[in-house]
Formats: C-alpha cells, sequence, structure tokens
C-alpha cells in the first residue's frame, strides 16, 4: 500500500518543500505537488521532488479550450511528472487534446506517457454547492457522467471521493484508475472538505490512490504521522 500513497505538499517556498521531502522520502513514492506550491515555485518544485527519486502528481486541475490544454499537457510531460490531471467537465475534445499532446511529447522525448486523470466533483462540494451552479442530479450520477466522459476520451482514471469509488470500478472496470483525495485519517479535522473518508475505507471503496495533506505535513510530527496512517490501512 505504500505505493499507493500520494502526499500532497501544500507549501509555498522549496525551504519547506525540501523540509517535508527530507522527512517523508523515505517512507513515499509519490508526492502531489498543486496549485500553491507550483504558482509560487514554479517546475522547481517539480525538479526537487525529482531529486529524491521520487515520482510527481501534477495537480492544477486544466480546464481551458482544447488548444490551450494541449500546450498545457505538452508542457507537463516536459517536465516528466509522473501523472497529472485535468477537469472532466472540460468536455470531450478537451480531454482527448491534453491527452494526444501528452502522447506525441512524451513519444518525442522517448519517455514514458503521464498517466492523466479527469477531475469529476471536488470532494469539498456537497449536493447544496451543485445545485448553486445549476446541476440537480445525485453527485454519485455526476460524478459517474463525468467518469464515463473521461474514459471515452482516453483518460487514464479520474479523481473521485472514496464514496463513488465502488460505482466507477463497477461501470468502467477495475483497470479505469480512481484517484481518492479528501483522506482523512480517524479522528482528523475534515477542515473544508465534505465527502471524506478515512484511509482503509477509501481502499475497501476501490480507491487506486489516496491523497492525503494536511493531517501528515501539518501535523507535530510528520515521520510519526505517516507510519501511523500505513498501521492504520496495513
Amino acid at each position: 500500500m505504500k505505493d499507493k500513497i500520494i502526499v500532497a505538499l501544500d507549501v509555498d517556498t522549496l525551504k519547506g518543500q525540501q523540509r517535508l521531502l527530507d522527512i517523508l522520502s523515505p517512507y513515499v513514492k509519490i508526492f502531489k505537488i498543486g496549485m500553491e506550491l507550483f504558482y509560487a515555485c514554479g517546475p522547481k518544485s517539480v525538479e526537487l521532488v525529482k531529486k529524491y527519486d521520487r515520482d510527481v502528481f501534477l495537480d492544477l486541475k486544466f480546464c481551458d479550450i482544447p488548444n490551450t490544454v494541449r500546450a498545457a499537457s505538452a508542457a507537463a510531460t516536459r517536465l516528466g511528472v509522473w501523472m497529472f490531471n485535468m477537469h472532466a467537465s472540460g468536455g470531450l475534445e478537451m480531454m482527448r487534446a491534453g491527452l494526444e499532446a501528452a502522447k506525441e511529447e512524451s513519444d518525442r522525448l522517448g519517455i514514458d506517457r503521464p498517466r492523466i486523470v479527469g477531475v469529476t466533483v471536488l470532494t469539498s462540494m456537497d449536493k447544496d454547492a451543485l445545485s448553486k451552479i445549476g446541476i440537480s442530479r445525485p453527485i454519485e450520477e455526476q460524478v459517474l457522467n463525468l467518469a464515463m466522459l473521461a474514459k471515452e476520451s482516453g483518460l487514464d482514471g479520474v479523481v473521485a471521493s472514496a464514496m463513488e469509488a465502488k460505482v466507477i470500478k463497477k461501470n468502467l472496470g477495475k483497470d479505469f484508475l480512481v484517484v481518492t483525495p479528501g483522506v482523512r485519517p480517524a479522528g482528523s479535522l475534515s477542515q473544508d472538505q465534505k465527502r471524506t473518508v478515512t484511509p482503509k475505507e477509501a481502499f475497501d471503496n476501490g480507491a487506486d490512490y489516496i491523497v492525503i495533506g494536511r493531517p501528515i505535513i501539518k501535523a507535530k510530527d510528520p515521520e510519526k504521522a505517516i507510519i501511523d496512517l500505513f498501521k492504520d490501512i496495513s
């Protein structure tokens, strides 16, 4: 399971990132770089993770016209990231353009293509939040609809709550990846997340990877926190 844990490096300095990598890289293979760190420090944040011989999940949630996402996907591929994402709500044409660019760029460079996953419904959103943006269907139905769209476009999987992982796996197959954010160890505060589960619940529901940030990186002892997490899911 250790290879299935993705730790979110939600800090805004390379110094802070390096501190976490020093502590956590002996235990964790994959680190997520999101908007906060990437916009503050740029590609250097990706390079720093790679210096530790660890993989990067670049979490910038591309969502724009197909040509712009095509260019962004090519740029992400050149960074040598292991995985990146885009909003499935951007539509088939956009997702296909991003995937095509990643394939072309990885072939040109002679490297493995990054895995690409489509973001379905953010784990900070609930039924009321969806209704306010004009989506009246149940969350599970909306997630599955977007997941089906992502699979049709050729993406490798989706980002979705573990609450929807079972229905995704049932309908789209075990090889279609489910990356689950909003994971909180038992006893942790949910904070701004609304559809949360424990790490064990996430894996039991069919998640392939879980993303966990604040409960680890904000802990008084991040090393102990990650070790305790492994104990909880073993």
